[in-house]
């Protein structure tokens, strides 16, 4: 490591065979209430009541929502949030990468909001996905005071396409409208930090084919496939990242999160890298919720790095 010259510490861990993953539990988003003492789980919130810019119709797949899991044990401090972006290649989402991720960042004083965007499968391209990120980092920000957040303390997540997804809002951001009528469009799309696991970073060789193909069509101009490429979008304005990944992932190939990270390196932006040897794509949290003796090492390791940065109690 004396001769390794990044910031970060990549950590290539020989994890046992025992951790390789289980099969997730499913934890529906489908009820609003309360987990006693641990979490308040809210109705889903319509990014746009009134209709989704470029919604192809009015059914349940083009109407973007936002799913908030917030920590019950609320106190005098606003907390911070996170956008979770699930994974399924643009065609589907995960559910363990969504709901999953929410609760056990509840449990530890972060809001979770799950982020149910359009998708390549109901005929969406880009740059609907991007407007459904954009929208909810600016409708969290918006109602901040009313969930008890902090806005200056919204951060992004995703998995695999979910993945894409919150790097391309990390490098696609703007600073918000303040001339628009709409008083939510006049916030920041900017995360204040992103947590990519095992993310597609790349629209180019080392892509997910599946998941360009439900983004930017089968047959991409250079331009769009350049411009969706995110390693190559980075900027010294590119918000702080958590990244993770392991060498076996046969699926997306580590080297987009070895790319992206070096993109930050060359920028100056601070980041965490983790790449674990052992472990196929899709990994999660490694277990259920109910059960974190069996999560993954990841996750600690981001709660560290959220502690460090003022984001998890």
């Amino acid at each position: 490591m004396n001769n390794f010259r990044w910031t970060c510490l990549i950590v290539f861990l020989g994890l046992a065979s025992a951790l390789a993953p289980a099969a997730p539990a499913v934890h529906g988003p489908a009820a609003a209430g309360d987990e006693p003492g641990k979490i308040r789980l809210l109705s889903p919130v319509l990014l746009w009541p009134d209709g989704a810019p470029g919604a192809l119709g009015s059914a349940e797949n083009d109407r973007p929502a936002l799913i908030p899991y917030l920590p019950a044990d609320a106190g005098p401090v606003a907390r911070a949030a996170v956008i979770i972006c699930p994974g399924g290649s643009y065609a589907g989402l995960a559910n363990h990468e969504g709901a999953d991720y929410a609760r056990f960042l509840a449990d530890h004083g972060i809001a979770g909001f799950v982020l149910k965007y359009r998708l390549g499968s109901s005929g969406y391209r880009h740059p609907a996905m991007l407007q459904d990120a954009a929208r909810a980092v600016r409708l969290v920000r918006a109602r901040a005071a009313e969930w008890g957040v902090d806005p200056r303390r919204v951060g992004i997540m995703g998995s695999s396409a979910g993945g894409h997804l919150a790097s391309t809002l990390l490098t696609h951001f703007d600073t918000g409208n303040p001339a628009a009528q709409d008083a939510i469009e006049r916030q920041s799309s900017r995360p204040d930090l992103g947590i990519l696991c095992y993310a597609v970073i790349t629209m180019g060789t080392l892509t997910h084919q599946g998941s360009r193909a439900n983004l930017l069509g089968n047959d991409p101009s250079p331009q769009a496939v350049r411009l969706l490429s995110n390693e190559l979008q980075v900027t010294p304005e590119t918000p702080p990242c958590f990244i993770w990944h392991t060498w076996e992932d046969d699926v997306v190939p580590v080297e987009n999160s070895l790319q992206f990270a070096a993109a930050l390196r060359k920028c100056g932006v601070p980041f965490d890298l983790h790449i674990y040897q052992k472990g196929g794509h899709g990994l999660g949290l490694g277990g259920p919720v109910s059960e974190p003796a069996k999560f993954l090492p990841w996750t600690k390791d981001l709660l560290y790095w959220l502690k460090a940065r003022g984001f998890a109690r």
